[in-house]
């Protein structure tokens, strides 16, 4: 099933509507699932690894607290953030200024920045730990199912 980006975010509270959520593939939606992108956003960051660590531990314990209130959109956004700290960092770890492509679209040839490394690894750790959750799993399999 393709994500619906046609949908009226701006509107939506998905906590109060979960029903209206879709999970989509990876990290689609991150930036417009309300309430949930103004109460993770503001935490998440990657630039150097102890503002990754900070970044990441805070946002899964977000994670573990939508668990706690069995809030299955509020969890599987936390994991997207966590996935999408993992994949920034990646970008910025292969390419300066985090672009991977030259003003003229040609792709940049790849670097190593091992600060930016570092960062990826400690967010895709925690991501890792969200994504496999037992709870977040089974949470995850019934809204699909229920709501498609």
């Amino acid at each position: 099933m393709t994500f619906n980006y046609s949908i009226d975010f701006d509107t939506i509270d998905f906590r109060k509507n979960p029903d209206k959520y879709q999970v989509g593939r990876g990290e689609q939606g991150v930036l417009l699932v309300e309430p949930y992108k103004s109460e993770i956003l503001p935490h998440w960051r990657f630039k150097t690894p102890d503002i990754a660590a900070e970044s990441s531990e805070k946002i899964y314990d977000m994670f573990l607290e939508y668990k706690k209130n069995d809030d299955f959109v509020g969890m599987d956004m936390a994991r997207k953030f966590l996935q999408m700290g993992y994949t920034r960092a990646r970008r910025y770890t292969n390419y300066k200024g985090g672009r991977k492509y030259d003003e003229d679209g040609k792709l940049k040839e790849r670097q190593k920045d091992e600060v930016k490394a570092k960062s990826a690894a400690i967010f895709q750790e925690k991501w890792k730990m969200a994504r496999e959750d037992k709870q977040y799993l089974i949470l995850k399999k019934a809204h699909q199912k229920k709501y498609g």
